[in-house]
């Protein structure tokens, strides 16, 4: 698979995000400019992204929605589904499988992870909850590749240590804390309270409808 910068990946997912709804309204295809419209990137920029994946539009008719999308898929994903699990069941934890499982076919959060007994062989939200004890079990057996991490501070770097001795290659982080891992781990940081900052800063520094 060809190899492209995280900028470019982001900017697929975005651009893959859109085509979804357009096709759901029931546009079938779409030019460069009208998704860079949406996006924020270049005309020339979204054009150069989708080279990536193969896939080329026409003068006349520009891309194919359908057919742009499944490119797109392709080129991000595994051909068979991804395992995931999450580490920390509890409200955030709960919501992000609520959110997640069933939006993407080729992503599917299939083990949970959490310390409290009343949680513990259980099934919530669809998803059977397990001891952190069982995860390096249950990570092996069910090749697990990705994990979401949504435990207190405090022990978030040691559960990114077990995730990562078990095997797994990705991590997103909702913990409020920078992990510590190898340089062959892929790790996002989902910092709540600094994206609220962000906003509330930006919301009072508005001029003309513009941030500056």
């Amino acid at each position: 698979m060809k190899q492209v910068s995280e900028k470019v990946v982001s900017r697929l997912i975005i651009y893959r995000k859109y085509l979804k709804e357009l096709l759901a309204d029931g546009q079938k295809s779409i030019f460069s400019h009208k998704i860079s419209a949406y996006t924020g990137a270049s005309a020339a920029q979204v054009r150069r992204d989708l080279m990536n994946v193969g896939y080329n539009g026409t003068p006349v008719k520009g891309y194919n929605i359908k057919d742009l999308m499944t490119s797109i898929s392709e080129f991000l994903e595994k051909e068979n589904t991804i395992e995931v699990a999450i580490v920390g069941f509890g409200n955030l934890g709960k919501s992000i499988v609520d959110y997640c499982n069933g939006r993407n076919s080729r992503l599917s959060i299939s083990a949970a992870f959490d310390t409290d007994p009343n949680k513990i062989n259980r099934v919530i939200h669809g998803c059977h909850c397990y001891a952190n004890t069982e995860m390096e079990t249950i990570i092996k057996e069910n090749k697990v590749e990705v994990a979401i991490l949504a435990v207190p501070r405090e022990d978030a770097q040691k559960v990114a240590d077990k995730l990562v001795a078990c095997g797994i290659k990705g991590i997103l982080n909702y913990s409020p804390t920078r992990l510590q891992v190898p340089a062959n781990i892929y790790v996002e940081n989902r910092d709540m309270l600094m994206a609220l900052e962000k906003v509330a800063y930006f919301a009072n520094n508005v001029h003309g409808g513009k941030n500056k």
